[in-house]
Formats: structure tokens, C-alpha cells, sequence
């Protein structure tokens, strides 16, 4: 391929007079991609009890779908070809609460894990499409804000979706957690539909496209970046749970009050983060790094403090609530004429990731112990860090 990709930004079509109400059903639907994807951290310690595996096994939950969504975002512009992105939206929130009725009534984990293969393709096509949507649903100037509200759905997750499906399994039993998903997923998709103005694709993507995306220095790096900043995270994230119980002392009571804490503080770096990333990617994602690898490895020594335990968990979401929106500021700016397959291959990535750290903390839970995936979640961001403090090749132009 010959054409430039990281010059110049496609035209939006004129406004409509649905641009709020359309923004905010493409952050219930990242919401509810992400509610899905993460619900067994909240249910981890049940589902594995009930269905006779380990706790690291019962990780597969988590792992199985990021491998799926890791290899279907990036192809998913390309399979969508020239349909309306409205409908693909649609279609896939009814698959996501196909897949998560089908996960609430399995009678093994075999099944369970079959459902969370039709997860993982969901997840994948909405992060495919929905990430790069905004500037399509707004003017100009207010694009970034939109971004920061549709990414918003994804620390709005860990406030309200990963509690409430933690606070429904223990209230009744896990499998209502999947239950009420489905529930939402039926009703987003109902929502998009309605809300959604027809959205063409602005043109054909083409796998090669998405191919030569990587040859430039500004994709690649945020890539790296954002590799290993998800890789580390869900690496010990996946398993706070057993973290807070075993190490921390926490009562398995107050799990789920604690992780709407950390969603709460999410919601507020998610928007911090969406601020700082407008003005600098590269600044924005090297202080979220900083205080990732600063904050979660003390986790694993305040046994005898559950208050700072706490402390230490809000400061964890404050900074990864900023991950996202700054990573995909810094892969819209550094290819805007390619938006659609750069916000594919970026949540390639991104979802490889939560699977690389999901099987990775398992193993480590496995073969260590709990505390080990805190101690690797700090050197990965320590290394996030110095990557992004060392590249030359940072995008100096922003979201309009």
C-alpha cells in the first residue's frame, strides 16, 4: 500500500439533533461489552466452587473471550464490509445476550466457556466500531468529549456492572449475574437501534490496510504501550478477588463495596484521563504508567491494613480508568484517516492483552500465589513507562 495513513481525517457527515442520546447508547453498549466480559472477576470465587475447578481454571472465563475479541476486532471492519454500522451494533448486542443467557443456564463449564466464545466475537466487533465512533455522532469540536463518554462505559462497568453481578451472586447465585446481562444486552440492543442515526462505513476496509497500520512508529508504540499496561492489569486484576479475601483480609462480604470504589475513582480517571490525553497522548499515558507501577505491587504487603488496602485499590482505578480514552486519543491522532481499522487493531491488541494477563496471573495464582500477579502488574507498567519516556514517535496532533 502506498496511501499515507496517519494524514488528514475523513469528513463527518452534518449534525443530527440525536447526538447526546446517540453518544450515550454507544457508552451503554461498551458498557455492557465490558460488564460482560469482566463479570467472572466478581464471580470468580463462586463459579469455581459450583462447576469443580481451580480458581485459576475458572480464569478462562476471562481469558477465552479476549483470545476471540483479540483476533475478531481487527477483522471485524473488514467482514462488515459495506453494512450499516447501526445493524452490525445491533446484531451484536443480541448476540452478547444470546451468549450470556446460554452462560446462566450451562450445566458445565465446557458450555459455560462455548458462551463465552460468542462473547469474545461481540466484544470484539463492538470495540472494532464503537471506539472510533464519536467524531461521527458530533461536531468537530465536541469529538474528543464524546470519546470520553463512550469510553466512559468501560470504568461505568466497574462501578456498576462487575458489583452488581458480584452483589447478585452473592445476594442468590452467580448464574443470575449472567442472567441479568443478558437482560441489558437485549435492551442496548433495542436502544442502538432506536437511537442510531444509519451510519454508512465512511469506506471499505481491507485487512491489508490494517496490516500496514503497523509500519507506522506512532501505532506501533502506542500499541506496545497499550500491550503492556492491559497485559499487566488484568494480570493481577482478574484475581483481586482472592487478593482482598486472603491477603488483605477483607470479609468476602464487602468485595463488592470495594470494587464500586475502585469503579467510582475508574469513572473519574476515565475522564481526567480523556482531558489530559486531548492536550498530550504521550503525557496523559506516561502518568497513568507512573502511577500504575507505583501503587498496585503495595497491595500485596498491607495484610495488616485493609483501610489502606482500600486506599491503594482507589488509586489503582483513579489511574487505569485513564488507560483507554488516552490510548485511543493517541491511535485516532496518529492515524485519523484510518480510524475504523486503527480502533480495530488497537482493541486487538487491547483484548489479547486481557487474555495474556488473565492466563498469566492464573498460572502465576497457581504456581505462586496471590500476590505474585501485583508484583508483575508494577514491573509491566514500570516498563509501559520507560517505553513511552524513550520513543521519539509520539502523535503530536489530537482528536479535533
Amino acid at each position: 500500500m502506498t496511501t499515507d495513513l496517519s494524514q488528514g481525517a475523513p469528513p463527518r457527515p452534518p449534525r443530527t439533533h440525536h447526538d447526546r442520546a446517540a453518544v450515550l447508547a454507544v457508552a451503554a453498549a461498551t458498557f455492557t461489552v465490558v460488564t460482560s466480559e469482566m463479570l467472572p472477576v466478581g464471580l470468580l470465587s463462586p463459579m469455581s466452587g459450583d462447576l469443580g475447578v481451580s480458581e485459576g481454571t475458572a480464569g478462562l472465563a476471562v481469558t477465552l473471550p479476549g483470545v476471540v475479541a483479540a483476533v475478531g476486532a481487527p477483522l471485524l471492519p473488514a467482514v462488515a464490509g459495506r453494512a450499516d454500522r447501526r445493524s452490525v451494533l445491533t446484531g451484536l448486542l443480541l448476540l452478547l445476550a444470546l451468549a450470556n443467557a446460554v452462560a446462566a443456564f450451562a450445566p458445565g463449564f465446557g458450555v459455560l466457556l462455548a458462551a463465552r466464545i460468542a462473547v469474545g466475537l461481540a466484544i470484539g466487533g463492538v470495540w472494532a466500531i464503537a471506539a472510533g465512533l464519536a467524531h461521527r455522532l458530533v461536531p468537530p469540536p465536541a469529538a474528543g468529549r464524546a470519546t470520553a463518554v463512550v469510553f466512559s462505559g468501560i470504568a461505568l462497568a466497574s462501578v456498576l456492572g462487575i458489583p452488581a453481578g458480584a452483589l447478585i451472586g452473592d445476594l442468590t447465585r452467580w448464574e443470575w449475574g449472567f442472567a441479568a446481562v443478558a437482560a441489558l444486552a437485549l435492551a442496548v440492543a433495542g436502544a442502538l437501534r432506536l437511537l442510531l442515526p444509519p451510519l454508512p462505513p465512511e469506506r471499505a476496509v481491507h485487512p491489508r490496510e490494517t496490516a500496514a497500520l503497523t509500519r507506522t512508529p506512532a501505532v506501533r508504540t502506542g500499541l506496545v504501550v497499550v500491550a503492556l499496561l492491559v497485559t499487566g492489569h488484568f494480570t493481577a486484576y482478574t484475581y483481586v478477588r482472592p487478593v482482598l479475601e486472603g491477603v488483605d483480609g477483607v470479609p468476602a462480604g464487602a468485595i463488592g463495596a470495594l470494587l464500586l470504589l475502585y469503579g467510582v475513582a475508574g469513572v473519574a480517571g476515565n475522564f481526567l484521563g480523556g482531558t489530559a490525553a486531548a492536550r498530550s497522548p504521550r503525557r496523559a499515558l506516561l502518568m497513568v504508567s507512573a502511577a500504575l507501577a507505583a501503587v498496585v505491587p503495595p497491595l500485596c504487603l498491607t495484610g495488616a491494613s485493609p483501610v489502606l488496602s482500600m486506599g491503594l485499590l482507589v488509586l489503582w482505578g483513579l489511574a487505569y480508568g485513564g488507560v483507554s480514552v488516552s490510548a485511543q486519543h493517541w491511535m485516532l491522532a496518529a492515524a485519523p484517516r484510518a480510524r475504523e481499522a486503527v480502533s480495530g487493531l488497537c482493541a486487538g491488541v487491547f483484548n489479547a492483552s486481557i487474555a495474556l494477563g488473565a492466563a498469566g496471573g492464573g498460572a502465576a495464582v497457581d504456581r505462586w500465589s496471590t500476590t505474585v500477579p501485583l508484583l508483575l502488574a508494577g514491573a509491566l507498567a514500570l516498563l509501559a513507562a520507560v517505553t513511552l519516556a524513550g520513543s521519539r514517535h509520539a502523535p503530536a496532533a489530537v482528536l479535533p
